[in-house]
Formats: C-alpha cells, structure tokens, sequence
C-alpha cells in the first residue's frame, strides 16, 4: 500500500495551537478553516507529510459527541506524535522554550537513538528523536 501526501490527524485545534507548532517546530501553514474568529480545520507542513488539526466542535461533531478532549491534565494520553530531528537537544529546548511541557529529557537509547518527549500546550504527547540509524 502507498498512501498519498499523508496527514496526521488532531481534534485540539485552536489559534494558540496552530501558533505553538509554527513556532515550536517551524511548521508552515497550508490551509486554514476559520469562521467568526473559530478556527475549525488547519494543515501544517512538514516537509512531504501535513499535520491537520480539528476543532473539538468538529470532534463531536464527525463522532456523533461521542468524543473525549485531550488536555494537558493528568498524565499524557496513550498516543503521541513523532518527530525526528538530527538535533534532539536543541529541538527539545526551543519547543519548551515556545510553551511545551518536558516530560522526558533527552536520553540516549540502548539502541542508540536519542529521544525526550515534551506536552504541547492543547496536551498531545510529542516524541523528539533522532534518526534510526541501519
């Protein structure tokens, strides 16, 4: 199977979320639903993969209010977003520095590969690590 121009779907969308991945992690937005100063839909770009957030509204609204919000109480929920970047460190830092909860600090694997994982402000867990090496 190949799928075409992947996206990662979130249903924790807001301005401040959509401005934290821009300056976090340098995400480039593509496009943007907004309606009476409510953002509904927006894409943010990485390279060859867009990330698109959703509205809570929307949530309850695609899953019949069948739908739980993530929040940045409690521990994080059981999913997470990945990404790699040969700088872990610094990429860890700069997203803190912009409003991210560090729950792991970078770490060396046994397997080699340096990790850490920050909370971003809406809550989703987000894993920093490097590339596989092999």
């Amino acid at each position: 199977m190949k799928f075409d121009n992947p996206k990662i779907k979130s249903y924790t969308l807001n301005k401040e979320t959509v401005a934290f991945y821009e300056s976090a992690f340098g995400f480039e937005r593509g496009m943007v639903v907004e309606e009476e100063d409510i953002v509904y839909y927006a894409e943010l770009k990485s390279g060859e993969t867009t990330i698109a957030f959703a509205s809570y509204e929307m949530g309850k609204m695609n899953f019949d209010d069948k739908y739980e919000k993530i929040t940045r109480k409690g521990n994080p929920v059981g999913l997470e977003l990945v990404f790699v970047d040969d700088d872990v460190v610094s990429t860890t830092a700069h997203a803190v520095k912009n409003g991210a909860e560090l729950i792991a600090e970078p770490s060396e694997k046994e397997w080699g590969q340096t990790v850490s994982y920050v909370r971003a402000i809406e809550g989703t867990l987000i894993e920093i690590c490097s590339p596989m090496n092999g």
